[in-house]
């Protein structure tokens, strides 16, 4: 059985609201899901949450790398050898 929910209305200008989209999308994130978020860690920390940022170009190209594994079906290694061989190319990174 799934909780009661309510409706939230709030009013913003429209580039904010443009900008907002664009950055929570990046992401991963709806607008919803981000005012879920947020009213959820409000709650929970009692406080105002911590900023979300954008992912960095290496984060955001490591996020694809694994949405097309998952889509792909396809380890990334084959083997744990290989795992460790790269990790130790990579230095862990």
């Amino acid at each position: 059985m799934t909780s009661p929910t309510s409706m939230l209305h709030v009013r913003v200008d429209d580039e904010t609201k443009l900008q907002a989209t664009q950055a929570l999308a990046a992401i991963g994130l709806s607008m919803s899901d981000a005012v879920r978020l947020f009213l959820r860690r409000v709650v929970v920390e009692q406080s105002f949450p911590l900023e979300l940022k954008v992912p960095n170009a290496e984060t955001r190209a490591a996020m694809a790398e694994s949405r097309a594994m998952i889509a792909s079906r396809r380890p990334r290694f084959a083997t744990a050898a290989e795992l460790f061989d790269d990790l130790e190319k990579n230095g862990g990174k």
